[in-house]
């Protein structure tokens, strides 16, 4: 059985790890409402986006690069992470799912990967597969701009013929407890299926001003950027809500733990006052007799 020191420093330790975890959590619900509204906020115009150019795709005869589906299977799989770590299974469980993505030998006959974030970052350079581009700084504070630098690049790939089809995996915010791991098709764009096209036949194409190729060609690059902006801010709010969960967590289980170490020391202290006293009437029997 410890002694009571060692039992008064473990609780000391206990609770200075709860006053961390607390902290943490603080910090991450402040940052969570602030990723929160930027996806709130990202969402719509990256659904309306993709919901006209659905319409559009369906109703013109116009063809575009970026809307071409090709007969080779190089891909790329952009994977986006976090940078840091202390958020329960956020990371694990989509690193999880990249594996077994890549692990299929249905889907392409080649792919490299792109990593977005520190632990998908370290995660994939100790692994075999091949890393083609590496982003190690910007989930730490997505920035405005960083969905426009990505999608061009990941753009120029596909138009150069390096690549046949680029792919997002992240994490998808849901809610305060909910986060969906989300595979999706960025490149090329997603044309609608024969169900979404009303049963008395496709609509009438529209009039384009100015003409159809100039607008596909302004259009679709806005869509791809789109996308992978919400994308990162999907995956940011998603992080802020499981680091404020796991934190939660640790602090209730912190509790838990210093309320179990006190009810032993108080337990243990209570037997060394018994023994002294035991002690001291055995002395002082002894004495008498």
């Amino acid at each position: 059985m410890p002694s009571s020191r060692d039992l008064r420093r473990r609780i000391r330790s206990v609770h200075g790890t709860q006053q961390i975890t607390k902290a943490m959590k603080m910090v991450a619900a402040a940052k969570l409402r602030r990723a929160q509204a930027a996806v709130t906020q990202a969402r719509p115009y990256a659904d309306t986006m993709a919901r006209v150019l659905g319409s559009l795709a369906a109703r013109t005869e116009q063809s575009h690069p970026l809307l071409e589906s090709r007969t080779g299977t190089r891909a790329w799989l952009v994977v986006v992470s976090s940078d840091k770590g202390l958020c329960g299974s956020f990371n694990a469980n989509l690193l999880r799912e990249a594996t077994k993505v890549l692990a299929r030998t249905d889907r392409w006959e080649s792919v490299e990967v792109v990593v977005i974030g520190r632990r998908a970052s370290d995660f994939f350079h100790r692994r075999n597969w091949t890393v083609v581009h590496d982003e190690r700084d910007t989930m730490s504070k997505v920035s405005a701009v960083a969905g426009a630098r990505l999608g061009a690049m990941f753009i120029e790939a596909f138009d150069s013929g390096r690549v046949d089809e680029v792919w997002l995996l992240y994490n998808r915010f849901v809610s305060l407890i909910r986060q969906d791991i989300t595979l999706e098709r960025l490149l090329p764009i997603k044309r609608p299926s024969a169900d979404a096209v009303p049963a008395e036949g496709p609509p009438v194409d529209y009039l384009y001003e100015p003409d159809a190729p100039t607008l596909l060609a302004w259009l679709l690059p806005r869509h791809v950027e789109a996308q992978v902006q919400r994308s990162l801010l999907d995956s940011a709010a998603a992080e802020q809500a499981a680091r404020m969960t796991s934190m939660e967590a640790a602090t209730k289980n912190a509790g838990d733990m210093i309320d179990s170490l006190t009810m032993l020391y108080n337990r243990t202290r209570q037997a060394g006052i018994t023994k002294e006293l035991l002690e001291i009437v055995s002395g002082a029997q002894a004495l008498a007799d």
